[in-house]
């Protein structure tokens, strides 16, 4: 069987703050699924690297006094350390702002610009008077339009999660400056992505490049018509300059995935590789991304595209996965359980936390949930009182009774051909990404190795004369039990498992799919491979995290905003609220934030304009219920008049929820 050729890759991490438990879920599942594959003979090469440019990377470097160049160098070091600690082993770690990927940028973007895939017009845009640079939304501040909260950004509240465009703002000002933004006109360079939907459409829907639930986002998405991308921003700006426009430059999400290529293309250099045997639209390596879930729409549309119309391949598959919560929540800096990586390994084995993560991980984007009670509990039965007990309960005996020599029979091969066999299936679950099945069936072969040791009884037979054979049988067979656990979870553990055999005095193992019982074997002495968790270390880390945010940030003093003054009832009564249905919901062309809904109200239909597109798909509110101020004095908006105003909860962006009223709630009914 031919060895196959691989090339993965991880989402890079943004230059601008460090790697926190979040990350690390998406940098441990890829490594575990780099080293399986390694571990069965592949070729496959990891490679990732920092993204680095951007508005916030050049005002954190100004605000710190050093360049962009100095921030991203000391931030990188930070990046390789915390990755290095936690046995995340990359083939090659390089930064997006390198030669390679500047070269490789301007040839993708040159390519898709002479195929007519590049156009320019003109947007209006909020601009800083002071410091002559135009704003990121997040980066002007103000009184909300809606509830008159002081301190919002730009794009959405976050105390009555209302959405809106920057030049909506009261009394806004400029991050950078303190200053009020004024409007001003800039041409921007867009990529014409709806050139490749039919493209597109057979990608998405090709056997084996995205999850079920992600091809049907995509879907969902071509349905709706794609919109062009704006690449391009203007100076100042951290980035590479787009090589026929003087003072613009491409936006990061152009060049950053770019990134990719750009590390494999330094790794080349090093191997003395050949970069279009991967890369050329006739390649026939395996080509994989992990990522999050979040940046699907990249990955799954615009890069496939950029690929495409640059004359390179497309990727073999995308792999998305869910979000980290920790303790059945949202990370929380106020409740310390917003960890970052070196916080963690301040107190803990980096391999706990390896093992959990492989232990709650599947092959779909749901969230991974970090429960402090099950992580403890988990570890300490699964690696400590499962699998590494087996050595310890053997190696005692094998090293006093028989001078560290194992028995040259096996005592039960049909036991040790059910943990050959076992191979198969476990393979096939670390290849489809279902390490938590995976786990379990190590798992379930470590308790038919500890049943067959409480069986035999090893400690009583030790006591008795003339046993000496049957005892030496019974432990050497624990021994190789043990040696075949190690093997499957090497992938997950890999310090352990080196650690572990160094012990058996063996070569690192490979897959043990034909892998033959030590016998008349030395072994070395045993040493504790694995403690257990304390979970005075658990509450040091949750203690930690907190003091780190009272050293960095204003305290909170409640998760949500206080309830508003009281009002008079007669206040409220003016409030006309309708029960109202979405007949029709459209995108905006040239909106980013906002869908045009017709709504049935009862007697009347009405025309809002609401500011709900990053979390809710258009197709999917038609025919749906809520609840509407009926009685709202309509307003002149930039793309149309907004005749009232629909009711959702929570605090902007894709966390939103419109409200939704019970069954048997009909169009056109007051709410009282």
């Amino acid at each position: 069987m031919s060895k196959r050729k691989i090339l993965v890759t991880s989402a890079l991490p943004y230059a601008n703050g460090p790697i926190h438990l979040g990350h690390l879920v998406e940098y441990i599942q890829t490594d575990i699924w780099v080293r399986f594959q390694k571990q069965r003979g592949n070729n496959c090469i990891y490679v990732c690297a920092d993204d680095t440019h951007g508005t916030p990377i050049m005002l954190r470097a100004d605000n710190e006094g050093i360049s962009p160049d100095q921030l991203i160098a000391q931030v990188e070091q930070e990046h390789r350390a915390d990755f290095n600690d936690f046995d995340v082993l990359f083939d090659n770690y390089h930064s997006t702002h390198s030669e390679e990927n500047k070269d490789l940028s301007e040839l993708i973007y040159t390519r898709l610009r002479d195929a007519d895939h590049i156009s320019k017009r003109t947007i209006t845009q909020a601009f800083d008077p002071v410091k002559n640079m135009f704003l990121p939304d997040r980066f002007i501040t103000g009184d909300c339009p809606k509830c008159a909260a002081k301190g919002q950004y730009g794009d959405n509240c976050e105390a009555c999660g209302a959405t809106y465009s920057p030049t909506e703002l009261k009394n806004a000002v400029s991050v950078v400056s303190g200053e009020k933004p004024i409007e001003k006109d800039s041409e921007h360079y867009f990529f014409n992505l709806a050139d490749f939907t039919d493209m597109l459409k057979d990608w998405t829907t090709a056997a084996g490049h995205l999850q079920p639930e992600v091809k049907n986002k995509m879907a969902e998405w071509l349905e709706n018509g794609l919109q062009q991308w704006d690449i391009s921003r203007d100076a100042p700006y951290f980035g590479f300059e787009i090589p026929d426009a003087p003072g613009k430059y491409f936006y990061v999400w152009m060049d950053a995935p770019v990134g990719y290529m750009a590390s494999f293309k330094n790794f080349c250099k090093k191997q003395n590789l050949d970069f279009d045997a991967f890369w050329g639209q006739d390649s026939d390596v395996e080509l994989y991304h992990f990522i999050g879930k979040d940046i699907i729409y990249f990955h799954a549309l615009f890069w496939p595209a950029m690929l495409s119309g640059a004359g390179f391949r497309t990727p073999s598959a995308v792999f998305a996965h869910g979000f980290l919560t920790v303790n059945g929540e949202k990370m929380s800096k106020s409740r310390g359980t917003f960890i970052k990586a070196r916080t963690y390994l301040e107190h803990l084995n980096p391999e706990y936390l390896r093992y959990y993560f492989a232990a709650k991980l599947t092959n779909s984007i749901d969230d991974l949930d970090l429960n402090f009670d099950d992580f403890s509990q988990r570890v300490n039965s699964d690696l400590v009182g499962k699998v590494v007990n087996i050595a310890s309960r053997c190696s005692g005996f094998i090293k006093k009774r028989f001078a560290g020599k194992l028995s040259a029979s096996c005592a039960e091969p049909e036991l040790f051909q059910q943990f050959i066999d076992a191979n198969k299936p476990i393979a096939e679950l670390y290849e489809n990404r279902e390490f938590g099945k995976a786990m379990r069936e190590i798992m379930a072969l470590a308790d038919k190795a500890n049943q067959y040791i409480e069986d035999k009884k090893p400690w009583l037979i030790a006591k008795e004369e003339g046993k000496d054979a049957e005892l030496h049988a019974i432990c050497s067979m624990g021994i190789n039990c043990f040696r075949l656990l190690v093997a499957y979870l090497k992938p997950v553990i890999p310090v352990l498992a080196k650690n572990a055999e160094s012990f058996l005095n063996i070569e690192p193992q490979v897959w043990p799919a034909d892998a033959q019982p030590l016998l008349d074997h030395a072994i070395n002495k045993f040493k504790p491979l694995m403690t257990r968790v304390e979970t005075d270390k658990i509450d040091a880390i949750v203690k930690a995290s907190k003091d780190n945010l009272q050293k960095t940030e204003a305290p909170k003093a409640k998760l949500f905003d206080p309830i508003a003054n009281t009002i008079e009832f007669d206040d409220f009564a003016k409030i006309d609220l309708r029960i109202a249905k979405i007949i029709k919901a459209e995108q905006i062309e040239g909106a980013e934030k906002l869908l045009q809904l017709t709504l049935d109200i009862g007697d009347e239909t009405r025309n809002i304009l609401a500011g709900i597109k990053s979390a809710y798909a258009a197709e999917e509110l038609e025919g749906k219920l809520t609840v509407v101020v009926a009685n709202l004095k309509p307003r002149k908006m930039r793309f149309g008049l907004s005749e009232g105003m629909i009711l959702a909860a929570g605090p902007g962006g894709k966390d939103l929820w419109l409200l939704s009223p019970d069954q048997g709630a009909q169009a056109g009914m007051r709410v009282k």
